[in-house]
């Protein structure tokens, strides 16, 4: 856990164009607008300012890379679906993370966030769908999970749970809150896993 404190931010890109070289391990981070996306980055690598946060949702307009070292990175994508904007800044925002999500070679993982008590809606099932189709493991985050009690958080887990068998592919469902720090741990695993970063004792 503590190898993703290590995180800094090192570019902003309208599009793939102006990213680096596709190179290297990257984990991108997509979710509508209201899902709590920076807040989970944040947590992860505890690092309270690292993606910017904001009460008006929508406001990650471009592809954020953090690096962890030369060779793996983290990738804020654009939010999706909420945010009031200009429907041409939308659709602009839409092309940046589709043409990201399917022309990246080095993009290994997708962590997809949505609000525990909203969880798959149109937008994030197409996302995992596509994610699937493309042979990509897939992390579904359900955030804020503090806003729901222990009963009503597990059920909403296993309905999740069991709507992820729909998708056929290698897509794991677990609960997150920024604000209690609950299911870091278990996110951080799995982000182990995608960076190749469990069998080396140097960099865990």
């Amino acid at each position: 856990m503590t190898y993703y404190t290590k995180a800094k931010f090192i570019m902003s890109a309208p599009d793939i164009r102006h990213l680096k070289e596709d190179k290297g391990i990257e984990v991108a981070f997509a979710g509508r607008s209201n899902a709590g996306k920076s807040s989970a980055l944040n947590t992860l690598t505890r690092q309270k300012n690292l993606a910017r946060t904001s009460k008006t949702p929508g406001r990650t307009q471009l592809i954020n890379i953090f690096e962890l070292d030369e060779d793996r990175r983290l990738v804020d994508l654009p939010g999706y679906g909420f945010a009031q904007v200009p429907l041409a800044m939308k659709k602009k925002w839409q092309l940046a993370l589709g043409e990201y999500l399917q022309k990246r070679k080095s993009l290994k993982g997708l962590v997809v966030l949505m609000d525990i008590r909203h969880p798959f809606k149109d937008l994030d099932q197409d996302l995992i769908f596509w994610a699937v189709e493309a042979g990509l493991p897939v992390l579904a985050l359900l955030t804020k999970a503090d806003k729901l009690k222990s009963g009503k958080r597990k059920a909403q887990l296993m309905f999740a749970r069991d709507a992820a068998l729909a998708f056929n592919g290698d897509v794991t469902v677990q609960t997150f809150s920024s604000l209690s720090k609950s299911g870091v741990k278990e996110a951080s695993v799995i982000l182990d896993k995608w960076f190749e970063l469990e069998n080396d004792s140097n960099e865990a």
